[in-house]
């Protein structure tokens, strides 16, 4: 007697279980903000989250059609290398180098935040100003494009939350 209702639950699991499967992970962009330089001539600086899909990619530019021009960099500490970039003595002193992609890992994140990795505007358009939003247009290596609007914060002002 018992054994047949094993045999029921265990189909029953299966039948409601059947649909089930794991979420496809999908390629976005998050949590992007700007901190607008108060002299237009500066340039800003811009910082997200790219969440990876289910295939590795390469972040390989960001873009804004209010600004002239983008680029992604990130910030180095010297270590006192000896490399002519350093004072020689090690005093941690940090420096920017551009980077032309970043690797985004199938299911993984990657944060371009202060201190680290960002992006770089020049010459924004005069009519963004916190606290409007600003388009911003991330190109991937598989061709993938994402628009998402970034909030624009002031400098000195708290990074959003």
């Amino acid at each position: 007697m018992l054994r047949p209702f094993v045999g029921l639950c265990a189909a029953g699991i299966a039948l409601a279980t059947a649909g089930c499967t794991q979420e496809e992970a999908q390629l976005q962009v998050t949590d992007a903000w700007v901190r607008i330089s108060p002299v237009a001539s500066n340039p800003s600086a811009g910082y997200f989250t790219v969440k990876g899909g289910e295939k590795a990619v390469q972040l390989i530019g960001v873009s804004s059609p209010v600004a002239i021009r983008t680029e992604m960099h990130e910030t180095m500490a010297d270590h006192g290398a000896g490399d002519g970039n350093s004072d020689g003595k090690g005093h941690g002193m940090t420096m920017m180098k551009p980077v032309t992609s970043v690797d985004v890992p199938a299911r993984g994140t990657v944060a371009f935040a202060p201190g680290g990795r960002h992006a770089m505007f020049w010459n924004i358009n005069p009519g963004i100003v916190p606290p409007r939003t600003m388009p911003l247009v991330f190109t991937f290596s598989d061709g993938t494009q994402i628009e998402v609007a970034a909030r624009t914060v002031a400098v000195g002002a708290p990074a959003p939350k």
